[in-house]
């Protein structure tokens, strides 16, 4: 036996069956079908007159149990006259709970415009802090150019006119 307990069987070579081997197959398994219908059909005539259901006999439990798969849907065709064009039509889950999730995040949003949601509160404080602090430095930068300015006034003050004006060079 090799290792690993199995054995491999692709080497081997391959068995053909011969063609008279199969005829004789063949004629036995016709002549044994012709011999079952002959003897069904002499003995059950009268069976067939009283029972023209062609369903095949259950055996063993199978035809005790009436229970059928209670899983198990089966599709049964409708006419074009039964079929309510006006009807609604229903929705799969997939589909529903894609239209509730559209509608719950509409909803969302409407709620988070009008100031509602502790998100929308946390970005309208953070705004607030940002526009102070805006404020807060544009005042910052008024009081400097302000003191700037007063500054160079009183420079300005002190200085002659010919100093504040700019001195162009003679080009003749």
């Amino acid at each position: 036996m090799p290792r690993g307990g199995k054995r491999s069987h692709k080497g081997r070579g391959k068995q053909f069956s011969n063609p008279e081997e199969i005829d004789r197959q063949m004629k036995a398994q016709r002549e044994k079908e012709e011999n079952e219908g002959a003897e069904r059909g002499s003995s059950s005539e009268s069976e067939e007159e009283s029972s023209s259901d062609d369903e095949p006999k259950k055996k063993g439990i199978e035809g005790l149990i009436e229970i059928e798969n209670p899983n198990r849907v089966s599709q049964k065709s409708k006419k074009v006259v039964e079929i309510d064009v006006n009807a609604p039509k229903e929705l799969s889950r997939r589909e529903r709970e894609e239209i509730e999730k559209q509608k719950a995040k509409e909803r969302y949003m409407k709620l988070h415009l009008e100031g509602k949601t502790d998100q929308a509160r946390a970005d309208l404080a953070r705004l607030a802090i940002i526009k102070k602090q805006r404020e807060d430095a544009a005042r910052k930068r008024d009081e400097l150019r302000k003191g700037e300015l007063i500054a160079l006034w009183f420079l300005m003050r002190d200085q002659p006119i010919d100093m504040l004006q700019p001195k162009v060079a003679n080009l003749t």
